[in-house]
């Protein structure tokens, strides 16, 4: 018998909205950090860890 995957909480960012509606979402998958795009969420995610998730950040603000 195969047990569904639980239905993990994907978070919309704070920042997402506007005109273009242009949104990402994040949910921690397993103890690493999952990123995608909340417009077609069934066509995967990326999977970083959190040091990278943290680097990733601090890339992205001004």
């Amino acid at each position: 018998m195969n047990t569904p995957e639980p239905q993990r909480l994907w978070r919309k960012s704070t920042y997402s909205g506007g005109v273009e509606n242009n949104c990402v979402e994040i949910s921690v998958l397993d103890g690493r950090i999952g990123v995608r795009d909340s417009k077609a969420p069934a066509a995967g995610h990326l999977t970083l860890t959190r040091r990278d998730f943290a680097d990733f950040l601090a890339h992205l603000r001004p």
